[in-house]
């Protein structure tokens, strides 16, 4: 055969094939479509290759190899596909391997679980064998001593009417096996479905379950183990945990419950079988709540809400961690004695002028820097009476007192207050005896004044200093200020600025802008900016802190008066402010202080029983009462406010303040004013614009007041309006009755001699006989002679006859007086 006829023509073996397609469409018409089909591509190597030769023959038939391919090309692609094949038979033989191995050890687990099954199912048997045993002799036992205890004849009738009942032993045996094994397939299930339901599969944990939430494998745990001891003929009781309970003094009862890890259900049980019908919500005490615990089987441990404190608790500080502080200088005094005239000509500064009507009306606190140097820290506090416990708070905080006393004026009741306040806080005082300059000043009178208060002076030879001053033309501040180092010096006053800050808040007011400031002094450590404090009822971060001066600084040690922004609310005047490490700390404290002062109220009130308010009723009845509101600018001038409206009253009208607060007049002060028809007083503050509105609308008062005796007159002027006005009598004379006659028509007439004064027809009488009033009434008619008369003079008869009276008798004595009413007012 010649090459040309053993060749085969290159090219695709099955190449495209044409074929056509039918394509049927609506309303019957269709359509003939040539389409190509081609297959796929399948290479096959020949493997015919010959062997032998020295040239080395070609691999395989050179007619059927592609044309281009090479004899080595052609090696190297069999190897590949030979190295595939080989690849592919050790894979499929390593499944192989592995499935038979997953095979085994499925096997094998099926085995261990079956014979765990088995062990389960005889030791169930074999418990439930024995308890068939013992109940069988039980059964034996009780009809041996039936049948003991009953006559012969009943004793031989019974085996033969219960034989016939009793089954043979085959039957009876067949029937325990088949019962034995509906139960033991009843179990095998129930077990089955109990280990398929523990399994969480990935649609149930997709899913969420019924209201988003499934029982964790844990619990699945617990179920599957409680079912197999139940299973096992018998439930094991679960080691008891014996917890210690922290106890405070009192506790809701679900909260004793969490604390114990016990249910709502049995705390909620055992308290109601002690006789108390509670629910999980109800408060208990603490000796019930002791009770509870330890018969459930835990651990007392009574503690106190109040530890809650323990992390603001004073550290002694070390003798050698001590600086040397400014001292606190407080000033004091009766009102208008010049105070704070004096500060300002120690300070050069007009600060009277920014005080309404020239009087102080909050605490300040500033900072003063003598020629030599020293630093003097000064509290100037208000001398009005109202402002008595502002004064008892710079007392408070005060290293020394300086006890202004006016040369003109000399001690008067404020001055004395101020001595009793120093005397209790136990600090020293120095006495400055002002306004020596003024025509009429005596010094000495102050110092002998003293002597009755038991303030010795130096020049009575005693141990407190005195300086003459004059605020005025600056007289003796040198010597003031002389002493003021004196004093400290002696007191050797020092303080720890390397630790966390103490200090006492001054004033506190809400700010428009700024939000609640405290003013507060430092007494121990420095307060930085960003530290966490609580002061009172409150907490914070510091956010700004601003001296008397009005700049900001970024921190204030010990006798530093200061301004601290970046409190929740606004604290008390007089509240001790304290840094704590962290927010949660302090919010806790303030909450624990917020609530228990909020108990002590509810406690104060719930005292009160029933008969005490029945009492008070009774006493209040005749009270009348002038309900107020006030608003002040700082807190400490809303506490002297309220404090001097409660002593405004006497036993007939009394003043009630029923809200104070700081900051501006809101809607809600006007809607209180309005439901109880209270007019609003305003001290250093305004009314929104909502509330301006709202209290035109519904009529309520609002008065702006700046300074306090204008509000406190106003306020007494307004209290007497409520007084009932006093009856005044003026006696106008007297007349004896000398003769009795009797008048057809008119009755019994008196003829009378006026010996004092003037009777008149319009005045009121009383008879008297042997000095006692037998009747007390008007005149019926009045008459000189026969005619009716206005008023008969001293020395002139005249005849009287009495409205509704006819017991009149010669020798009584007439009394003629008239009634005036007197318009009473508050002292």
């Amino acid at each position: 055969m010649s090459d040309t006829d053993g060749k085969k023509t290159l090219g695709l073996r099955g190449g495209a094939r044409p074929g056509n397609v039918k394509q049927s469409f609506s309303h019957g018409r269709t359509k003939n479509v040539v389409v190509e089909t081609k297959r796929k591509r399948v290479v096959v190597p020949k493997t015919g290759a010959s062997k032998g030769g020295a040239s080395g023959a070609s691999l395989g038939d050179p007619a059927k190899r592609p044309a281009g391919i090479t004899d080595a090309e052609m090696e190297r692609r069999l190897k590949a596909v030979q190295a595939a094949r080989s690849r592919e038979v050790e894979e499929a033989a390593a499944r192989e391997a592995e499935e038979k191995a997953r095979a085994e050890d499925r096997e094998r687990r099926r085995a261990e679980q079956e014979a765990k099954e088995q062990e389960e199912r005889d030791r169930e048997e074999s418990l439930k064998a024995k308890a068939e045993e013992e109940e069988r002799k039980l059964r034996e036992a009780e009809a041996a001593a039936q049948a003991a205890a009953a006559p012969a004849p009943a004793a031989a009738e019974q085996p033969q009417r219960a034989a016939p009942s009793r089954p043979a032993p085959q039957d009876a045996t067949a029937r325990k096996k088949d019962r034995d094994a509906d139960q033991r397939n009843n179990r095998n299930k129930g077990a089955d479905d109990g280990r398929r339901s523990g399994k969480l599969t990935l649609n149930q944990a997709l899913s969420g379950g019924e209201g988003g939430r499934q029982r964790s494998m844990a619990a699945m745990k617990r179920k599957q183990e409680r079912a197999r001891q139940k299973a096992m003929g018998g439930s094991v009781e679960r080691e008891k945990v014996t917890r210690t309970v922290n106890l405070p003094e009192a506790i809701v009862v679900s909260e004793l419950a969490n604390r114990m890890a016990e249910r709502v259900g049995d705390v909620v049980k055992s308290l109601m079988q002690m006789g108390m019908m509670v629910t999980q919500n109800q408060t208990i005490d603490a000796d019930t709540a002791e009770l509870i615990i330890e018969e459930f089987g835990h651990t007392v441990n009574r503690v106190s809400d109040a530890d809650v404190e323990q992390v603001i608790h004073e550290v002694e500080d070390k003798p050698e961690d001590l600086q040397p502080r400014p001292p606190v200088i407080t000033i004091m005094g009766h009102v208008d004695h010049g105070k704070t005239s004096l500060l300002d000509a120690i300070r050069n500064a007009k600060v009277v002028a920014g005080e309404a009507g020239g009087i102080t009306q909050h605490i300040g606190a500033y900072q003063v820097v003598t020629d030599t140097g020293a630093v003097l820290s000064f509290l100037d506090t208000p001398g009005h009476a109202a402002f008595t416990s502002m004064r008892s708070r710079g007392a408070q905080v005060t290293d020394i007192v300086v006890l202004v006393v006016a040369a003109d004026d000399a001690v008067m009741p404020q001055t004395v207050e101020a001595i009793n306040h120093a005397k209790a806080a136990k600090v020293p005082m120095i006495v400055a005896i002002n306004k020596i300059d003024k025509p009429g000043a005596n010094p000495d009178k102050v110092r002998t004044d003293l002597l009755q208060h038991e303030v010795i002076v130096e020049k009575m030879s005693g141990e407190v200093q005195d300086v003459e001053v004059s605020a005025i033309n600056g007289d003796g501040l040198d010597d003031l200020l002389e002493a003021i180092a004196l004093q400290s010096e002696l007191l050797e006053l020092k303080a720890n600025p390397n630790r966390a800050a103490q200090g006492a808040v001054i004033e506190a007011q809400l700010d428009v802008g700024r939000g609640p400031v405290a003013t507060v002094l430092i007494q121990n450590g420095t307060l930085r900016q960003g530290d966490i404090f609580v002061v009172g009822e409150q907490y914070g971060k510091v956010r700004a802190l601003i001296n008397d001066k009005g700049e900001r600084i970024k921190e204030a040690g010990p006798s530093v008066p200061v301004e601290v922004l970046g409190l929740n609310g606004t604290p008390e005047a007089g509240d001790v402010l304290n840094v704590t490490s962290t927010e949660a700390q302090a919010r806790e404290i303030a909450e624990y202080r917020e609530k228990a002062a909020k108990d002590k109220r509810a406690a104060a009130g719930a005292a009160t029983t029933l008969e005490q308010l029945m009492a008070n009723a009774k006493e209040n009845e005749n009270v009348s009462e002038l309900p107020i509101l006030v608003k002040a600018d700082v807190q400490g001038s809303a506490e002297a406010i309220v404090q001097a409206m409660e002593k405004i009253g006497n036993d007939e009208v009394r003043v009630r303040v029923l809200h104070s607060g700081v900051g501006a007049i809101t809607e809600t002060d006007v809607g209180l004013a309005e439901a109880s028809g209270a007019p609003i007083m305003g001290f250093n503050v305004r009314a929104n614009a909502s509330a301006r509105n709202t209290a035109n609308q519904k009529g309520v008062e609002i008065r702006y007041y700046s300074v306090i005796y204008d509000l406190v007159d106003d306020v007494k002027a307004a209290a007497s309006g409520l007084l009932s006005n006093e009856i005044k009598e003026n006696f106008i004379g007297y007349a004896n009755i000398k003769e009795v006659f009797k008048v057809t028509g008119i009755g019994k007439v008196a003829g009378c001699l006026v010996t004092e004064g003037v009777a008149r027809r319009s005045a009121g009488v009383r008879l008297l006989r042997d000095n006692v009033v037998v009747h007390e009434g008007t005149l019926k008619t009045l008459k000189r002679f026969k005619d009716e008369v206005s008023d008969v003079q001293s020395g002139q008869e005249c005849g009287m006859a009495f409205e509704n009276y006819d017991d009149i008798r010669e020798g009584d004595v007439i009394e003629i007086f008239e009634r005036e009413e007197v318009t009473r007012t508050l002292a």
